[in-house]
């Protein structure tokens, strides 16, 4: 359908097609939001096109905000003086960061003519900057233009690749020759490609001295960050989705987007990608642009102290002319993930670096959770949040996916490994080490030392083989943990700082692989007792292996190094005392044992974001109950009650198309209550199944079925699924139409009460947050809020459209109590039924399918 532009009162929303009123209300309440700088907590069920009303509403308000900013640039440069920002739009402000856009604050009673000199000073700062700005801008808007035909980027991509590999070829022609010939060195103690597993000299931050360490190309390419949205989201498929509806919207040819992720979904680097770990993929994608630094520091050099074995070679796919291609081409055209690799591949440009370069110049940025709530990543990233704007979608299990990012649970035996391979590597290069070092690879191996022996184990012996004498799960507050493994001594923060700068899991691994399996004659007495220790952690086999239950176990990555692993405790370790605790879990071996730390107060690395932005908006298709939001993860954050906006709309199905009813009781008339002591389990028909690749197979089953009901000559009258809440049916599966006429809640699905985790969450809320009057405890409400959020994202399944219809069968008699309905969406806690008895429950459920059938 043709674009049409729709007034909601003095606002112009242009949209693909005529918008319900519900989507109109969320627009303008959005763009409210959006302009008084607030936090909004916004609920839109699936099927009313919430991803459409998020587009169109937000970069409505960034078109009017630009709009604004531009007029009052002209006005101020024309006149070349006036006031820092529109006084009558407290919001407008004409430098993102806003840094020195409202006037100094004088000194009370500083002389007049002073203060009119600073004030002068200031304007013309400001008119300059503008000017300034106003040349990036028109600059930026040619190169973009230029980039209108795509044939042009192929050229020049093309001619680069050229230029490039004549390069290289000189270059690997240059190395041959010195390498062979007279005079050429040989290292004679370390083997070949050995040296760069040897840790450089090390000097913390205090240390050094104020350096730059950024290249004249990097620096040539920094922009200033113009106003921009930040839309997050939890899976590559929804961000890959989300950039679609941008496409089909009114904004799709003129809005400046890019998609960023990780290094794993972006690398085009095969040798880098097939390392297949997460952490081997960044490390080494990092060493590389090290070696690159390394070189062209090395190349300035005119006498270097000696010649050193060849590093580790820099990337061909970072250079930064051809990067500028691959933002420039990003920036001009809408695209994906997909788009930007084969964009990338084509260039032979890195699109991880390319799509973070496009980062200033951008109007919309796209990127998973992750990248936007670590505040390590953001930061590697290129983020600024300072007066920008958030959406943060699909954030029904926000808490958690925070609270799980900052939660890090270690073995035994990872313990016992990474402290066996440590301890080989500084018997292999310890002579080569510097002192400073030498310490903190000793600190390092104390650590673990006191880990294993606070679980109860023995640094020096198998994990495998280790029983222990005392079992149970103990929880500890993180300074009691420190105390009781007497590491209380050691300062965590200049360890973890030494573990990311030096690198040292990544060489370790380095070693590891290279040891593990092929040792040379030489050093097989050294090593002996490390490859000995490599093996005895191997599973033995003697026949061949059968094949894997799950596709993800046949395509699995290579482990990382443990110490890796470990180096997320260390630092999750330095959190404040109250908002965290380790929990010790003494199994029957020591490398089943655990130590994980478990973070309570998610808001600690939430409050960053809503404390630098403009306005955060927090979106969801089931955000009830949303009190978990305003006290778990705004409240805890510093965020005023004033400062935060709920919006729920109902959904664009009629009233009558929906069925949602509560049983009380079954066939006997005996009351359902389906709590752990009564459960029973039914006979299946189609069930869940464990293997995530079996899911598409049973899916395919169950609606094949279906679609044979009406052939069968009622033979075949349905078909059942059934399924666990949270499992792989209960998220992200499009259950429209005939696929889920009834979706039937078994019983509430509440958390397990006695989990350590839980009871100490619980504990820890109980202390934190203030009781209201006449309510439950926050713990308790925790343990019911939880079980409600499952429900409704569970329920939620069936209605996917405006003509859809389905009923919601709640069987259990505890849905009928107030407190638990108040926690149900309200478009379907309007139309509730509450049946006291099997019977009448039935009959509803027939008629109402009945009736529907018929009309459809």
């Amino acid at each position: 359908m043709a674009n049409e532009a729709q007034k909601v009162g003095t606002i112009h929303f242009p949209f693909p097609f005529t918008p319900y009123s519900i989507q109109e209300d969320f627009m303008a309440e959005l763009y409210r939001v959006l302009e008084a700088g607030k936090i909004g907590i916004f609920e839109s069920p699936t099927g009313t096109g919430k991803s459409l009303s998020l587009i169109c509403g937000a970069l409505s308000w960034l078109r009017d905000f630009e709009q604004k900013k531009r007029e009052e640039e002209a006005r101020l440069l024309e006149t070349g003086t006036g006031p820092l920002h529109d006084e009558k739009d407290e919001s407008l402000c004409l430098s993102s960061p806003c840094e020195g856009a409202a006037a100094t604050p004088r000194p009370a009673g500083e002389p007049a003519w002073v203060t009119q000199f600073v004030q002068k000073k200031e304007e013309r700062d400001l008119v300059d900057r503008l000017k300034a700005e106003q040349a990036r801008r028109k600059q930026r808007e040619e190169r973009l233009q230029q980039l209108q035909h795509r044939a042009q980027f192929k050229y020049a991509a093309k001619r680069l690749r050229q230029e490039e590999e004549e390069t290289e070829n000189l270059l690997r022609l240059s190395r041959e020759m010195l390498e062979t010939g007279p005079g050429a060195e040989r290292p004679e103690q370390l083997e070949s490609g050995e040296e760069e597993l040897v840790l450089a000299e090390y000097e913390s931050d205090e240390e050094k001295k104020a350096a730059s360490g950024v290249d004249e190309d990097e620096d040539d390419l920094e922009e200033e960050h113009v106003t921009k949205i930040y839309y997050c989201s939890r899976t590559h498929s929804q961000l890959a989705q989300f950039v679609h509806e941008v496409k089909k919207s009114p904004f799709g040819k003129d809005v400046r987007l890019v998609s960023l992720g990780s290094r794993q979904n972006l690398c085009v680097n095969e040798d880098v990608k097939s390392l297949g770990s997460v952490q081997l993929i960044n490390d080494r994608c990092v060493d590389m642009q090290r070696s690159r630094h390394e070189k062209k520091k090395g190349a300035e050099e005119e006498k270097p102290k000696r010649r050193r074995q060849e590093k580790q070679a820099a990337c061909p796919f970072y250079n930064h002319e051809q990067m500028g291609l691959l933002r420039d081409e990003a920036l001009a055209e809408v695209k994906d993930i997909e788009q930007l690799l084969a964009l990338g591949k084509e260039a032979r440009a890195c699109p991880y670096y390319g799509s973070r370069l496009a980062i200033p110049a951008a109007q919309l940025v796209v990127l998973p959770y992750q990248m936007l709530l670590h505040a390590a990543t953001r930061q590697a990233a290129g983020i600024r949040l300072q007066e920008q704007v958030v959406i943060i979608d699909e954030a029904h299990n926000l808490i958690d996916t925070i609270t799980g990012m900052h939660s890090v649970e270690v073995s035994g035996c990872q313990l016992c490994q990474a402290h066996s391979q440590l301890l080989q590597y500084m018997e292999r290069y310890g002579k080569r080490l510097k002192a400073k070092n030498l310490m903190y690879l000793k600190q390092i191996l104390y650590l673990l030392e006191k880990f294993v022996a606070v679980l109860g184990g023995n640094i020096k012996q198998n994990p495998n083989t280790q029983s222990l004498s005392q079992t149970g799960t103990e929880l500890k507050t993180i300074n009691d943990f420190l105390f009781q493994s007497q590491i209380d001594n050691i300062n965590l923060f200049k360890v973890q700082r030494y573990c990311e700068k030096s690198m040292i899991s990544r060489k370790l691994f380095g070693f590891t692989e290279r040891y593990g399996a092929v040792l040379s004659s030489r050093e097989q007495p050294k090593l002996a007792g490390f490859q000995q220790f490599l093996q005895s952690l191997q599973p033995r086999t003697t026949e061949a292996p059968a094949a894997p239950a799950d596709e993800s176990q046949a395509s699995a990555p290579r482990p990382a190094s443990p110490l890796m692993h470990i180096e997320g405790f260390l630092a999750a370790l330095t959190t404040a005392n109250q908002d965290g605790r380790v929990i010790l879990s003494r199994q029957g071996s020591l490398s089943q044992s655990t130590l994980k730390f478990l973070l309570l107060n998610p808001a600690v690395h939430f409050a960053q974001v809503v404390k630098e932005c403009r306005a955060v908006v927090i979106a969801g298709g089931t955000m009830q109950p949303v009190s978990d939001f305003r006290q778990q993860l705004l409240a805890c954050a510093g965020v005023e009650a004033e400062r935060v906006v709920e919006f729920s709309c109902g959904h664009v199905i009629p009233p009558d198309n929906i069925l949602p009813l509560v049983i009380c009781s079954g066939i006997s008339n005996q009351p359902l209550e389906f709590t752990f002591q009564k459960r029973e389990l039914p006979q299946m028909i189609f069930q869940e199944p464990k293997s995530t690749h079996q899911v598409e197979q049973v899916l395919l089953a169950y609606s094949r079925c279906i679609q044979a009901c009406g052939q069968e000559r009622g033979r075949v009258t349905g078909a059942l699924l059934l399924s666990v809440v949270g499992g792989k049916m209960s998220e992200g599966i499009n259950f429209s139409d005939n696929l889920g006429r009834c979706v039937v809640m078994v019983g509430m699905p509440f958390p397990n009460i006695r989990s350590p985790e839980l009871q100490e969450k619980m504990a820890y809320l109980d202390q934190t947050l203030p009781r209201a009057p006449g309510q439950a405890p926050p713990g308790k409400n925790l343990v019911e809020n939880l079980c409600m959020k499952a429900v409704n994202q569970s329920i939620g399944r069936a209605i996917r459209h405006q003509k859809d219809f389905a009923s919601i069968v709640l069987l259990d008699q505890r849905y009928a109590r107030p407190p638990v309905l108040a926690k149900l969406p309200a478009w379907i806690r309007a139309r509730v039924e509450v049946k006291a008895t099997f019977g009448p429950a039935i009959a509803a459920v027939q008629k109402f399918h009945r009736e529907k059938s018929a009309s459809s």
